[in-house]
């Protein structure tokens, strides 16, 4: 019986596969060798495969529109990247050499596309769409953004308190608006209805109300976003229907609607066993549209898509290094890494998410289940199942082996840096709050004094390579 981990993975998957392979029995990642990177860098580093974005960008555009002519659709397809995905310099910037459409979810977000505006990476063209919770102080920098030359910005409103908030800073010009439609959520959610946008039947009445009438706004899009994403499954259709039947009520009364957002959600190998038809569920999509608006009697919407976890996820890897063998009973053998697996891939232990785990050498070596732990003292520093098989198996090895064994964490590319806290930026760059410090003197009066101010624009920017 075959029994090494290069027979297993061989007799288990289709291997080689896209983006994975074997030279001289070291694992290679897009033709890349780890083995070399790891004796130029050492361990533990994360790297970022920039060809890979653009691949994913030309893919989405090349199957919608393939799908487009296919139904003789009228409509036209605007692929948007979601900048909170990965705000790195060389990440944002190799995404717009592929003309991408960005997507902002706060006010610092404003910044960084006036910086790129600044160095010539960004025309003032591009459409951008803004979402999250709109702060006073991100709807002005949104204007100022406008009051830049960029004349395609989108507001999606995320409730109907935003568009007061909007109308308070008096606008020199229209401003062009969405509405995004609340979902409601899966059966096992903690809650039934997103906090996220406004609920759908609240949309028609707020829009003849307050919109319709109102020069000062333009309503152009519907948004609505499934977090568990774009998926052939019963509860995204039915989602997704009701909004198309939002969209194709609200075109009657709206002669300025034009776009329908199906936000983000497109998914990212997990893996080897991966099977997605991302050209299945594209067809479906423009098919069901098309097939509204027809009955209705209204023009096809454009078709925007912010997919950011699809555009970088599968770009990133990070490579770690096992210390040392722990066999704590007869059933449980741990490799500890020479890292944090709670510091480098929160996603992991924070939603339990997976990712493709493959050893980089070793593969001619017997396989069996460990359990992965990182070098911090928390009990939930662990890696112990895989996506497909519930359990991890990787090669086996001796303490004494000249060579040690080296692991990699494969599509990390997305998230990861700013939920870990990389350098100090945060998820969504919402900076870090004011830290302020408390005491009493000796005569028990309280005493404060401010330790660190809420964290600037300028220093975000130095950690992402923005002021390089």
């Amino acid at each position: 019986m075959k029994n090494s981990y290069f027979d297993l993975i061989e007799q288990t998957y289709y291997f080689p596969q896209e983006g994975f392979d074997l030279r001289e029995g070291n694992l290679t990642f897009h033709g890349v060798s780890l083995k070399h990177l790891i004796d130029k860098h050492g361990t533990p580093f994360r790297f970022i495969y920039l060809p890979k974005i653009g691949d994913q960008i030309k893919k989405a555009r090349n199957l919608f529109n393939r799908a487009i002519k296919k139904h003789q659709y009228r409509g036209n397809y605007f692929f948007c990247y979601c900048t909170k995905c990965n705000h790195f310099y060389h990440v944002i910037k190799e995404a717009l050499k592929h003309r991408v459409n960005l997507e902002t979810s706060s006010e610092f977000d404003i910044d960084l596309i006036l910086n790129l505006h600044q160095k010539g990476k960004l025309d003032s063209g591009r459409l951008i769409v803004h979402n999250g919770f709109k702060t006073e102080e991100y709807l002005r920098k949104i204007l100022t953004l406008r009051e830049a030359g960029f004349v395609n910005s989108i507001i999606i409103l995320d409730s109907t308190e935003e568009l007061d908030r909007l109308l308070n800073l008096n606008p020199k010009h229209t401003v062009k608006i969405g509405l995004r439609m609340a979902i409601d959520e899966e059966a096992q959610s903690a809650y039934y209805t997103s906090r996220l946008g406004i609920p759908p039947g609240e949309i028609i009445e707020f829009f003849k109300s307050r919109i319709l009438n109102n020069e000062k706004v333009e309503l152009k899009m519907l948004h609505f976003f499934v977090d568990t994403g774009i998926k052939d499954t019963l509860y995204y259709w039915g989602e997704f229907q009701k909004a198309l039947r939002l969209y194709v009520e609200l075109k009657k009364e709206s002669k300025n609607l034009t776009a329908f957002n199906l936000g983000g959600g497109f998914p990212v190998r997990n893996h080897l066993g991966f099977e997605y038809s991302y050209e299945y569920m594209i067809n479906e999509i423009i098919l069901n549209i098309k097939e509204a608006c027809m009955r209705e009697n209204v023009m096809e919407p454009d078709i925007f898509t912010e997919f950011g976890r699809y555009t970088v996820g599968e770009a990133g890897a990070i490579i770690f290094k096992v210390l040392e063998q722990k066999q704590q009973n007869d059933t449980e053998t741990w490799y500890i890494i020479n890292n944090s697996l709670m510091n480098t891939i929160p996603d992991a232990w924070s939603i339990h998410e997976k990712f493709i785990l493959l050893p980089i050498n070793k593969w001619s070596h017997e396989y069996g289940r460990v359990n992965i732990g990182g070098i911090s003292c928390d009990h939930s520093d662990y890696y112990n199942s895989e996506d497909l098989n519930q359990e991890v198996l990787l090669p086996k090895y001796k303490p004494g082996d000249k060579e040690p064994l080296y692991l990699g964490f494969f599509h990390t590319g997305a998230y990861q840096d700013s939920i870990s806290g990389y350098g100090g930026i945060k998820h969504c760059l919402i900076p870090a709050p004011k830290h302020v410090i408390i005491d009493r003197d000796s005569k028990g009066n309280i005493i404060d004094h401010v330790y660190r101010e809420e964290q600037s624009v300028s220093e975000m920017f130095n950690i992402l390579g923005y002021n390089g």
